[in-house]
């Protein structure tokens, strides 16, 4: 894992009372919280918690209600290029052009981005065996998210944030993708935000723990230092703050 940044310099991700309402109901409210630099963060709850809403607001491309979002000290403002810019991201359902191959997926993802890094994109897919000729369409499932991830990383930003990223895979998929950003995260130092429903394969990830429900943030700090005070496993101590004892803040 990427080491945390203990010298001051501005966390990757902090919210200031965050929130945003569809019509009279608020998907997400009173959100404040920090991700220090080089953490790999999980963030979990139910449908409806927030998850999405609060992920679509960190990346840029939704804007809040109330409160505001920074990421590495810079407010993030929807669909401004450098806010934009700053933050890879990895969607749940991998929208890729079907009909595109994999080169020409990469030759949109250098135009629409400064510091794509061409060789690493080409690095990657020659070492997972996807080939640049083919079609995205003619991918597996697991090979289209390698694919996104790849296109997320080769933007060279320095937050990545992934929604759900291996929900529609299969055991082995899933696996190789975990694996994969484990290696780019240790490698580069990266922050990363995954937002999972498979409790135990945060576990495995994550050194930061975002627990959200009824649209609140219930639990967010160290997962150790969360285990040792709480006195319970990951497992438990997720669970409890997901229950419907759990009290919203």
């Amino acid at each position: 894992m990427g080491q945390h940044d203990s010298g001051g310099n501005a966390p990757a991700l902090r919210t200031e009372r965050l929130g945003r309402r569809y019509g009279r109901a608020w998907g997400l409210r009173d959100c404040t919280l920090e991700v220090p630099a080089g953490a790999v963060a999980g963030l979990v709850g139910p449908n409806g918690a927030g998850k999405t809403t609060l992920l679509e607001m960190i990346i840029g491309l939704l804007e809040p209600t109330e409160g505001h979002v920074a990421v590495f000290g810079e407010t993030s403002r929807a669909y401004h290029e450098a806010a934009l810019a700053r933050v890879g991201y990895v969607a749940q359902d991998h929208p890729l052009y079907r009909d595109f191959s994999v080169a020409d997926m990469f030759h949109l993802g250098r135009a629409m981005n400064p510091a794509w890094d061409q060789g690493l994109a080409q690095e990657r897919v020659d070492a997972l065996g996807i080939p640049l000729k083919r079609k995205v369409k003619q991918l597996s499932g697991g090979q289209r998210a390698q694919v996104s991830l790849t296109m997320a990383l080769a933007k060279r930003a320095p937050l990545l944030v992934l929604d759900e990223p291996v929900s529609s895979l299969d055991p082995v998929a899933r696996q190789e993708f975990t694996r994969e950003v484990m290696t780019a995260a240790a490698e580069t130092g990266l922050t990363v935000i995954i937002s999972s429903h498979v409790v135990p394969e945060l576990e495995r990830l994550c050194d930061w723990l975002i627990v959200l429900a009824h649209g609140h943030v219930q639990l967010a700090g160290p997962t150790d230092d969360l285990i040792a005070r709480h006195q319970m496993g990951f497992e438990e101590l997720v669970m409890s703050y997901l229950s419907e004892k759990a009290v919203t803040r």
